[in-house]
């Protein structure tokens, strides 16, 4: 580590406010930031902890929405999300019990890891990204791998998630970070079926537009039996191919839908 200001602003203005000095960067629940810090890998001059603001935490939901803080940890979601059970039951399963109560869904959502999971269940719920300057739909804020429709400074404030008439999230997880190797979020809406695939993609979470439109004309899983995803632009390394990938995003997908 290296010496660097650190600043706990109570309101999201004051936050604002503190990202706007040279090299300043936010801080979540740190789940990426620290072992970054640790790697040498970034070098802020400040970091900026969003932990102190009361208003971007809590779960709340209403006319069929659920909304969530930016700063509300996974241990908050998962077991304050109930009118969104999916989602809850994938807060609870992401990282252990130290990730999930000191990470947080806009961290998550901020750094667009392409193998965390709340990726999947935004673009699947086609939930709305709020920031302290504006709404982002979630088909237009992920951008690619660790990539955002964010600008700098900029901070997620909530997430408003519409709750679906069902939904399942199904994650094959890397077994020594429990990050997903592959994790597929199915939500089923009255217009429609969103499919997104988390920890597959070298260009990230993804829709599966061939499988949404199948399960429009028929939910089931054996709607799903002829499609197959193209390889080439998944992810593989020494966890898992190319091949692998593609097999397991076809595997959730099957099983979500089954289970809903």
């Amino acid at each position: 580590m290296y010496n660097f200001e650190f600043e706990k602003p109570a309101t999201v203005a004051d936050a604002v406010a503190a990202l706007g000095a040279e090299e300043a960067q936010a801080l979540g629940g740190g789940q990426t930031l620290i072992p970054t810090l640790k790697q040498r890998l970034a070098s802020p001059t400040k970091l900026v902890s969003l932990t102190g603001i009361a208003e971007m935490r809590g779960v709340s939901a209403a006319g069929g929405v659920v909304t969530i803080g930016g700063g509300t940890t996974h241990a908050t979601v998962a077991a304050q999300a109930g009118a969104y059970p999916a989602l809850a039951a994938l807060a609870g399963n992401i990282g252990d019990p130290a990730v999930r109560n000191r990470g947080t869904i806009g961290g998550s959502l901020a750094n667009n890891d392409p193998s965390a999971c709340y990726p999947a269940a935004a673009l699947a719920s086609g939930a709305t990204i709020v920031t302290n300057t504006r709404e982002i739909a979630a088909d237009d804020y992920f951008q690619g791998m660790f990539t955002t429709a964010l600008d700098e400074g900029e901070i997620i404030t909530g997430v408003r998630f519409p709750v679906p008439e069902a939904a399942n999230y199904q994650k094959f997880e890397q077994p020594a970070s429990r990050f997903a190797l592959v994790g597929v979020f199915v939500a089923k809406y009255g217009a429609g079926v969103r499919v997104a695939v988390t920890g597959a993609s070298e260009e990230g979470v993804f829709r599966w537009s061939e499988a949404e439109q199948a399960l429009d004309h028929d939910f089931r899983s054996d709607a799903l039996m002829d499609l197959d995803i193209n390889p080439d632009n998944m992810i593989g390394d020494m966890h898992g191919s190319k091949a692998y990938r593609a097999h397991l995003v076809k595997v959730l997908t099957k099983r979500a839908v089954a289970a809903m």
